[in-house]
Order: C-alpha cells, then sequence, then structure tokens
C-alpha cells in the first residue's frame, strides 16, 4: 500500500485555528488536600495563564503571590496544568484557562471550572436556656451548634444513646464567609441523663460528638434519727452516738442537729453513689441533758420548707454529792445526832444507816425535788454511844436503782474516856546532881480515850517549849530534857495528864543541884585613874553550891587579895568577898584585872574582868622611826607613833624652826592618825622635822629625817667639743642625783651610723663621767650620748657633739677631673668641686692658672654647705670651644691647710671604660660584680656585661638596670662551672673599651650539692687579655662550634615588677611572661661583639641627669652615695643571694643550657 506525506507550508499553520484539547473540570476536594486543574491547548501560540476569580495568575511555573499554587505539565505539547496544595477556604473559587492573543490566532477562554473546597465543622457545643440550675417539673430547651462547616453539618440528638425526634435545624452564617453554623435545638428536664450531639458533614471521615449530663434539682426525703432505743433511756457520762439519714434530693440535703432547739452541730456527708446525706452527732451525756428534745434538720435548694425529725432523752444520774453533817465524837453515855444528805438523782437513792457491821433504824428520811428533774434524799440519825463503841465505823450508804449505783460516806465513832494512871522516871531522891548536865525526867501515862495529854510544871509554872509526847500502845509518854542551872536546887517538877473526858492526873519529884557561882561582880573605889595612883578594887561573888575561893590576877600576872567573911544567899548557895589594892603606870592602861570564883570541889570557876584606864600625856614608841627615805614624785609618809590617854592628841610638825601648815603648801597633808604626807614629793623636802604632842594630861616631841632620792638629771660640761685630728679628746658629763652610785653609774654611746668599734675610756669623778678618745680621728666625729642611771628610773641622758677638725679634702677621680659639652655657645657646663675639712671651706678658682673673675657674666661661682661637706659649682654660660675648652683649678682652704683639684673642661664624646672591676659574691647559681664607673663623656652612660663559659659558642651580653647601677647580679648560671667575664660603658656616641684595660674577671661557681652557709673554696682569677690568650679563645670557640648543632639555650625572663621605659617602649606588667627575643639576644659572632647592635637591652627609666640648665653632663651626675641597684629574677634562686644592703631589687636574666 502506498503512503503518503502531506508537509504544510508555514504560512498554512499560521492560519490554522487554537481550541483547547482538554478543558477543566469542576472539583469538589476536602480542605488540605491537593487538587489539580487540566487544561491541554491544540498548537498555543499565544501566553497561556490561568485566572481565579477573574485575576490573572501569571505564566510562570511558580505564580508569585500563591506559594502552594504551580503549572505542570509539557508547554510544548499543550499541557497546562494548576496545581494546588493544602487548599484551603480561599481556594473556593470559579477558575478558568486563558490562552492570550497572539499574531497568528486570537484569544480563548476554557469553560470556568469551580473548585468546590470542603470544611469540617468545629467540635459541636450546647448552649442552655438559661444559667440557673434546673428545677423539676419545669421544661428547658438545649440547643446544640456545629460552628464553620462547609457544607453545613447534620446534627442529630440522643438521649442515652436514644435518638431523639422533634429536633429543629436550621443554618446560620459561620465566623468566615462561605462557612455555616448548624442549629439543632430540644426540649428536655431529665436529671443525670446523658444528652450526646453527633455532628457530620462530607469533609469528616467521621462524626463529631459532644455531650451533657442534664442536672436537674429536687428536693429530698423526711430524715431519720439512729442510734436511740424507743423510751430514750441513757446513763449520765455515757457518749451517745446518733445519725442522721436524709434519702434523695438534688442536690443532697445538708443536715445540722438542734438541742432543745439550739444547734450543735452543723457538720454532715454525703453518700453520691447511694445518694444520701449523712450527719454524726457525738453527745457526752451529762444530768443536764435530762429530758432534752434532740431535732434533725434535713434542706436543700428547692426544699421550700426545712424537713426535721425529733427525740426526746431521758437521763439516768447518780447524786454527786454524798455528805455526813454532825460530830462522830461524844463521852461515854452522851448522844451523837447525824445527818446523810445526797444532792439530786434520777431516780431517787435508798440510804441506810450501819454501826460496824449492825444496821441503825433509828432514822427520819425525806426525799424533795432536786436538779436537772432529779430528787434530793436526807436521812436522820439519833444514837446514844458506850465505850466498846469507841472505833467502830458509823456509814451511811446510799443506792440508785436506775444505774446501779452505790455510795457510802464513813468515819469512825470517838467516844471519851480518862486516862488510868501517870507516873515519872528520875534521877533517886537525895542524889547530888551537878549544874550543866543534863538529865531526862520521862512521865508516862496509860488507858484513856483519846490517850492523855502530858504536860511539864516547875515550881507551879507550866514548860511549853518541850518535844511533842510520844504515843505507845497502851498510852503516851513526854520526856523533859533539863539542863540543870542553879535554880534547879531543891525545884520540884511535875507532869499533868489530861484528855476530852476532863479528868487531871499527876505526878512529881524534886532535884538537889551543886553549881559554881552564879555571877562575879568587881567594884572600883576610884572614878578616874591617872598614872602614879594606887588602885583599890572590891570583887563579889553570888550564889554557889558549896562556897567558892577567889583570886586576882593582871594578865598572867597573879595578884594578892584579903577575903572577906562568906554569907548565904539565894538557891540555897554562899556569897564570897575579896578587896585589892595596885600602884598604876602608862603601861597599865588598856589592861584587864580578872577576879575568879573557884569551886575546888567541882574544878569549876567564874570570873569577871576590869579594864584600867589610866590617863596620862603623850608618849612616843620607843622604836619610833628616826629617817625616811622616798624617791622624787612620790609621797613622803612621816609616820606618828604616839601613845596617850586621852587619845585626843594635838600635835604640830615643825620644819627648820617654821611650823607647818596645810595651807603653806597643797602638798602638805595632816591624816587622821596625825602622821605627816608630803605628796610629790621633791628634793627640797629634804630634812629634819620635828613633831610636838599635847593632850589634857601633858606634852612629848621627837624629829624624824627625811631622805628624798631623785632620778639624776645630767648636762655636758661643753658642747660642742672641738680637737684636731690626731690629738686627745675629754667629754665631760655633770650629773645631780641622789644617792650617787660610785662605780657604773654612767654608760656613753655613739649615735652616728654602724658601730664605733673602740669609743673611748669611760670613767668618772663622783657625779662627773668623763669619756677620754685618744688620737681622734674623722670616724670619731658626730654626737655621743651620755646616760646616768642610778637605779631610779628614769634614766637621764644627754648628747654632745665632737667636731674633729681637719684639712681639705677634695672629691678626686675619672668623674670629678672632667666635664664635657658642646663648644657652638649654645650651651651651659656645669665644673663641680666637692670636698671636704672642718673648720669651714674657702673656694678659689683659676682657668689655666689664671684666677677667675667671677663679675664676668659668662663665669658664675655658687658654694653650697652641708656639714663638713662643701661643693662649689662654677657655671659656664655659652660654652664656647675656643675660650672654654681649658683646665679648671680649684682651691680650698681652711685654717688647717689647702687641697687643689684640676678639672679638665672639654667636647662631649664617649664614655671612659670603668675600673676596679671586681666579684662581690657568687653562688652556684649566681654571681655579683662591681665596678668604678669611668668618665661618661658628658651624656648619659650605661653598662653593659659580657660573659662566657668553656661550653658556649659566643659571648653573651647583659645590659644592667638601671643603667647608673654599678653593682650587678647575674642569675641562672650553671653550678660547678667556669665563667669570664667583662663590663664596658656605653652612651650615645658609642661605647667604651673593657674595664681595667680589657681584663677578664673568671669566676667558678659553687658545685651545687654544697650545703648552703659553708665557707667555699672560690678560685677569681683576673687576667690581661693579650693576642696569645685571645688566639687561645678563638681556637676553643671554633672547637665548641662543632657541639652547637647538638646544644641550645632557652633563655627566660619573668617580670616580677612593673617595668617602663621612657619614650613609649614596650610596657611589661606584674606577673607578664616577656618575650625572651625582646629580652636578650645570643651572639654567634666570633669578633664583632662590641660593635655589634644586636644585643641584650632592658627597658628602663632613665637616671636624673646632672649638669645645669643647658642639660650637658659631667662625669658621675650627682652624688649618688655608695649605693648601688640589682637587677633579680626569682625563678634563677634570686632568694639565695646575698647582695649587700644598698642594692636595690631591678630586672636580671638567666639562662639554661640544654642538650
Amino acid at each position: 500500500v502506498p503512503s503518503f506525506l502531506s508537509i504544510l507550508s508555514p504560512s498554512s499553520l499560521l492560519s490554522l485555528p487554537l481550541f483547547f484539547r482538554t478543558q477543566p473540570k469542576n472539583m469538589t476536594v476536602r480542605a488540605g488536600t491537593t487538587v489539580m486543574l487540566r487544561c491541554e491547548v491544540l498548537r498555543p501560540s499565544g501566553v497561556v495563564q490561568w485566572v481565579k476569580d477573574g485575576l490573572l495568575l501569571g505564566p510562570q511555573q511558580s505564580l508569585p503571590g500563591f506559594p502552594r499554587y504551580s503549572l505542570l505539565g509539557d508547554p510544548k505539547r499543550g499541557q497546562y496544568y494548576l496545581q494546588i496544595e493544602k487548599t484551603e477556604l480561599e481556594d473556593d473559587a470559579p477558575y478558568e484557562c486563558q490562552v492570550g492573543q497572539s499574531e497568528s490566532s486570537r484569544a480563548i477562554i476554557s469553560h470556568t471550572a469551580w473548585i468546590n473546597v470542603q470544611i469540617p465543622p468545629s467540635k459541636p457545643y450546647f448552649e442552655l436556656e438559661t444559667t440557673e440550675p434546673w428545677v423539676a417539673g419545669k421544661s428547658y430547651t438545649v440547643t446544640c451548634i456545629a460552628p464553620d462547616a462547609k457544607p453545613e453539618a447534620v446534627i442529630t440528638l440522643f438521649k442515652d444513646g436514644v435518638e431523639l425526634t422533634g429536633v429543629e435545624s436550621f443554618p446560620m452564617s459561620g465566623s468566615e464567609d462561605k462557612l455555616q453554623n448548624t442549629h439543632a435545638t430540644k426540649d428536655s428536664s431529665d436529671n443525670g441523663r446523658e444528652l450526646v450531639c453527633r455532628a457530620k458533614n462530607p469533609a469528616l471521615p467521621r462524626a463529631l460528638e459532644t455531650s451533657l449530663v442534664m442536672n436537674v434539682y429536687f428536693p429530698p426525703q423526711n430524715p431519720v434519727i439512729q442510734g436511740l432505743d424507743r423510751e430514750g433511756l441513757v446513763k449520765r457520762g455515757t457518749t451517745l452516738k446518733l445519725f442522721c439519714v436524709s434519702q434523695g434530693g438534688n442536690p443532697l440535703a445538708t443536715l445540722h442537729w438542734t438541742k432543745n432547739g439550739e444547734v450543735i452541730s452543723t457538720s454532715w456527708e454525703v453518700d453520691t453513689e447511694s445518694r444520701r446525706a449523712i450527719s454524726h452527732l457525738t453527745l457526752q451525756v451529762k444530768p443536764q441533758d435530762n429530758q432534752a428534745e434532740l431535732c434533725c434538720e434535713s434542706v436543700n435548694q428547692v426544699t421550700p420548707v426545712p424537713l426535721s425529725n425529733s427525740r426526746k432523752i431521758t437521763v439516768l444520774f447518780e447524786p454527786e454529792k454524798v455528805m455526813v453533817l454532825g460530830l462522830f465524837e461524844a463521852r461515854e453515855g452522851e448522844e451523837v445526832t447525824l445527818c446523810c444528805y445526797t444532792s439530786s438523782s434520777n431516780p431517787p437513792v435508798h440510804i441506810r444507816w450501819w454501826l460496824g457491821f449492825r444496821e441503825l433504824n433509828t432514822t427520819v428520811v425525806n426525799v424533795e425535788e432536786g436538779d436537772h428533774g432529779g430528787k434530793t434524799t436526807m436521812s436522820n440519825l439519833t444514837h446514844v454511844v458506850s465505850r466498846e463503841e469507841n472505833g467502830l465505823p458509823l456509814t451511811c450508804e446510799t443506792f440508785n436503782k436506775g444505774t446501779r449505783f452505790s455510795k457510802s460516806q464513813s468515819n469512825n465513832l470517838i467516844v471519851f474516856y480518862p486516862p488510868q494512871k501517870v507516873w515519872i522516871e528520875a534521877p533517886p531522891p537525895g542524889l547530888p546532881l551537878r549544874s550543866g548536865t543534863i538529865i531526862r525526867l520521862i512521865c508516862f501515862s496509860i488507858g484513856g480515850s483519846p490517850k492523855g495529854t502530858l504536860s511539864w510544871y516547875k515550881d507551879d509554872k507550866v514548860l511549853s517549849d518541850y518535844p511533842k509526847q510520844v504515843p505507845s500502845d497502851k498510852g503516851v509518854s513526854k520526856e523533859l530534857a533539863v539542863r540543870l542551872q542553879p535554880s534547879d536546887n531543891m525545884a520540884t517538877y511535875r507532869c499533868n495528864a489530861t484528855n476530852k473526858a476532863k479528868m487531871v492526873l499527876n505526878a512529881s519529884v524534886k532535884l538537889m543541884v551543886q553549881f559554881p557561882a552564879v555571877s562575879v561582880t568587881i567594884i572600883a573605889k576610884q572614878k578616874e585613874l591617872r598614872r602614879g595612883q594606887n588602885l583599890s578594887l572590891d570583887c563579889l561573888s553570888g550564889s554557889s553550891n558549896p562556897q567558892a575561893n577567889i583570886s586576882w590576877s593582871l594578865g598572867s600576872t597573879r595578884l594578892k587579895g584579903v577575903d572577906l567573911p562568906p554569907k548565904n544567899t539565894t538557891f540555897g548557895g554562899i556569897s564570897v568577898r575579896s578587896t585589892l589594892s595596885l600602884p598604876l603606870s602608862s603601861q597599865h592602861h588598856g589592861q584587864r584585872i580578872t577576879c575568879q570564883a573557884y569551886s575546888s570541889l567541882l574544878s569549876e570557876g567564874v570570873n569577871t574582868f576590869y579594864k584600867l584606864n589610866v590617863l596620862y600625856p603623850p608618849e612616843f614608841i620607843p622604836d619610833h622611826p628616826q629617817k625616811i627615805q622616798v624617791v622624787e614624785d612620790d609621797t613622803a609618809i612621816l609616820p606618828l607613833l604616839v601613845s596617850a590617854n586621852p587619845d585626843d592628841v594635838s600635835c604640830s610638825w615643825l620644819y627648820r624652826k617654821e611650823e607647818l601648815h596645810k595651807e603653806m603648801d597643797p602638798r602638805y597633808h595632816f591624816t587622821e592618825s596625825t602622821a605627816f604626807e608630803i605628796w610629790n614629793v621633791t628634793r627640797r623636802d629634804t630634812g629634819v622635822y620635828t613633831v610636838n604632842c599635847t593632850n589634857e594630861v601633858g606634852s612629848d616631841n621627837t624629829t624624824i629625817t627625811l631622805d628624798v632620792q631623785y632620778a639624776p638629771s645630767v648636762k655636758m660640761e661643753k658642747d660642742p667639743v672641738y680637737v684636731d685630728v690626731g690629738e686627745t679628746a675629754d667629754l665631760f658629763c655633770v650629773a645631780d642625783a641622789n644617792p650617787i652610785i660610785n662605780t657604773e653609774m654612767f654608760s656613753w654611746k655613739w649615735l652616728g651610723e654602724g658601730e664605733m668599734e673602740e669609743m673611748g675610756e669611760q670613767s668618772q669623778d663622783e657625779a662627773t663621767g668623763q669619756l677620754t678618745i685618744e688620737g681622734a680621728t674623722r670616724a670619731h666625729a658626730g654626737r655621743y650620748q651620755c646616760t646616768a642611771d642610778n637605779n631610779i628610773e628614769p634614766p637621764a641622758s644627754v648628747s654632745v657633739q665632737l667636731v674633729v677638725r681637719f684639712k681639705p679634702e677634695l672629691q678626686k677621680g675619672a668623674q670629678w677631673n672632667k666635664v664635657a659639652s658642646r663648644g657652638d655657645g649654645t650651651r651651659t657646663a656645669e665644673v663641680v668641686c666637692q670636698g671636704e675639712g672642718i673648720p669651714q671651706l674657702h673656694f678659689s678658682w683659676a682657668k689655666n692658672g689664671m684666677p677667675i673673675d667671677f663679675i664676668h657674666p659668662r663665669y658664675q661661682e655658687k658654694t653650697v654647705r652641708e656639714g663638713s661637706l662643701h661643693t662649689s659649682t662654677v657655671t659656664v654660660v655659652n660654652v664656647s670651644a675656643a675660650l672654654d675648652y681649658a683646665v679648671f683649678t680649684c682651691t680650698a682652704r681652711n685654717t688647717l691647710g689647702e687641697d687643689t683639684l684640676n678639672i679638665q673642661l672639654l667636647s662631649t664624646n664617649q664614655p671612659d671604660p670603668p675600673s676596679e672591676f671586681r666579684l662581690v659574691s657568687f653562688t652556684h647559681a649566681s654571681a655579683t660584680l662591681e665596678w668604678i664607673p669611668g668618665f661618661d663623656g658628658g651624656l648619659e652612660q650605661r653598662f653593659r656585661v659580657r660573659y662566657r663559659w668553656a661550653d658556649s659558642v659566643s659571648f653573651l651580653y647583659v645590659d644592667v638596670f638601671p643603667p647608673r647601677a654599678n653593682i650587678f647580679i647575674v642569675t641562672g648560671l650553671s653550678p660547678a662551672t667556669t665563667y669570664n667575664f667583662s663590663v664596658n660603658a656605653l652612651n650615645s656616641m658609642g661605647e667604651s673599651g673593657y674595664a681595667d684595660n680589657n681584663s677578664v674577671l673568671t669566676i667558678t661557681t659553687e658545685g651545687q650539692s654544697r650545703a648552703r652557709g659553708l665557707s667555699l673554696y672560690q678560685t677569681v682569677i683576673m687576667a690581661v687579655v693579650g693576642g696569645a690568650p685571645l688566639l687561645a679563645l678563638n681556637w676553643l670557640g671554633c672547637f665548641l662550634c662543632l657541639r652547637w648543632k647538638k646544644r641550645r639555650f632557652v633563655l627566660s625572663v619573668i617580670s616580677r615588677s612593673t617595668v617602663s621605659t621612657a619614650s613609649g617602649s614596650t610596657r611589661y606588667e606584674v606577673r607578664e611572661l616577656v618575650n625572651p627575643a625582646a629580652q636578650r639576644t645570643l651572639l654567634i659572632d666570633s669578633g664583632s661583639e662590641p660593635d655589634s647592635s644586636v644585643y641584650e637591652s632592658y627597658a628602663g627609666v632613665r637616671g636624673e641627669r646632672g649638669g645645669g640648665g643647658g642639660g650637658e653632663r659631667r662625669g658621675g651626675g650627682k652624688r649618688g652615695g655608695k649605693g648601688g641597684y640589682l637587677v633579680s629574677f626569682p625563678l634563677c634562686h634570686a632568694n639565695e643571694l646575698n647582695p649587700p644592703k644598698n642594692i636595690s631589687t631591678a630586672f636580671q636574666p638567666c639562662h639554661k643550657r640544654t642538650s
């Protein structure tokens, strides 16, 4: 079969019409899903795009402003698909596919396609007709709403699972356009029933539900009281527990209890499962509750009136009190009358009387109304008592039939009758008893009811202050303890026995007592006693049995008296009298004369004394102090040891024949003991004091010497003391002191700096101390202190100036012999001449041998004196090389001589080398070096230390800091290693040669294992480096270079203080690590070290410039004393160094060798 191929020309293609091969269709989708509208165009030539609700979406695949919209398909095949992801309500709209007009075709538009987006409703909810609780018997409307659905939701209502009919349903507008709310209403009034609302629309996979449990209020049932028997009987003291139950009701009932109309409980609990309310009442039953009405009431919100139930209770209670009134005692044969009474009880009690085990019926009973609805009962008893009933219990018994209560009140019956017998146990009659002894009389009584009460009498006087009587089985006893006295002689003691029977029985006994004199009395015949009189005394003794003997004594001395005839007296005893005569002296005053009456039969006596009051004039004691020593400024007490009678003594003190009074000096004080006190006593109070004492009888006097001791005061005989060098100086120190100590009273002390080895010879002559210094030197000049000490504080000191006169001595040396300054006529130079001498120095100047006329304006001279130091400064203004570069001669004179110094003024230049380079000290890891600076060339100079050791490949250089220091510690050295050290000076114009004509200081450090503090061998070699030694060192350097690759040196510096530069250099703060490369450079150069500009440098503050206004500097700058500076690094064992005291601390690097 033949085949044909048709080929259309381009012009024919342009004329073909456009049309849609596939047009979009209506779509229904659930919200959140993806939907695609299809549009296929045959031969599209224009722009194809979608239109949403009249809005052009654009031809791009990703549509601007619509991130969920995209164009899919192959445009070459005419496929234009609109895809919408996660559809929303806003996508619910009409859509069209449009093809734009082109040159070959007109525009075409597809059919309108609707996208219907279905929205599920939100969770349904109920709306109630009212917010008030529902009440049974009324109807209420319930509305279920399913909001915001598209299309509208279908609502179905269920009650307890059964679908309800007659439900009204209608739609309303939702929260947004195109959404609808569905409302469904239904009347309901069932309490506790569940009402379910179910909503469904096509967008829901399953229906949504919400539920409501209907709550309808209705009243409860009447309450019921449980826990009480039919009669309502309860006993007092029991705990009554009642329950009130109210069934049903919504809400459940609230319960409360009342008693006699008063609320007593408002607590209750509910049981929702059994639908009841319960209230518990716990009542502690009291007699007051008898016939009380208990009521339980229930009520809820819909109860029109409270519902109640009540019960009345009857309380059975016994009497609270059972009392027996009346006396349970009577005399034998008499009646007792008693009454037994009970308080209110329910029911009333029955009363019975018992005597022992026998019931008594002679009673009368009376019952009356009592408290709380009870009854009171009273029973009266009358009974005649007998001796046999004594002690039997008499009982009132009560019994309550209702409570089965029994209570009795009992007391013993007491019948009174008299005792049977009374007697006394005592010493036999007629037996002599001694006074002071204790005898015991015991009275006994038996029988009687009650037992007898015993009482003691002495000669018909009752004795009350004695112990109580002691009972026994058959009676009682009472003991009387008597300490016999003279009054007991022939006295009668009686014991009476009585009781309530009112009969008295008694017994008695008579005593015979021996006793000493009851008293002794001394009678004086004179009223006033004086020294030299005779004393006459009588001594009378009181009654004694048997008779006493009288004796006299004065202290321990027995005296002889005269006895008179005895006499009878009281207590059946005898009295005796004796007389005494005694001559009196002042020593008798205050003494006692004793009279004693003594009985030899009893070996006992009684005495009394008579105190002598002898009148006599003042008398000083034999050992009265004659001398009083006191320290100045203390209180001097001059004692007054005087006796007199009468002691009203008037004393007066005399000093230098003048009577002393308090008004004369406020330091004078006269004490009550008439002693004389001088406060703040002074040396002027020394002397003899006389005291006169007088009383009304006479007078007497004595003397006392007052010695006032005082601390020394000193003064120098001459100050200052002048002496020429080599002469003998005598220093005299004069003291005023009391006492003067002949040896070691004076001491001398040097007050200058340091210690004086030989201060001189010390001596003393009485109150003068002397210090003799032979061959006085300038070192002896200064202040000396003389101290005097006589062991009375404080010691006294005085100082004296010793001036040693010597001829002028000018400062000389490299730093004093030259002065440098530029000679261009713009600078100022200061030529300084400094020296010491005493007396005062006078300076004169010459230039090139010609005296200088200081009237010239370019030359000015100024002299400054500080003690023995004199400084003369010549200021040269506008220095000229032609006129002023010369030799200036300074001459200093005083009375002892003169001294001259030539000072050359020249141009500024590089510094001179240091001199006298030496070792101060060294350890195993450090070396302390010192040198004398040379002339600085007129500029500020600094110093650099160079050193090396056998294994080093080159020299190591260390800049000294501070720059002007002339003593330096090199640390970080290795133990037991030999080092070679040199030092030179540098300024801005160059550097000097090395010290001491390029000498080398060779040092070998200590071994580290050696103990610190021991005396170690040290080797110090000074050698002048010449041609042959230098060649040897160069050869050694070449040999060590071969080992350099195997060794390296780690150099570290740790700052321990703040270091700054004078002009903008790096500042290193405390504890910062300093870059070792910035602090030290190891030079690998065999011959150009001095000329090399690469070396270790330490930043520091420039020292103070010397010189004058032009800034030029003379050699050495200002005089810095003997001190220097120390550079120290703690990590390099700086703590092991012992630098001189005048070295301050700065930086010092250290190095360490490693293989």
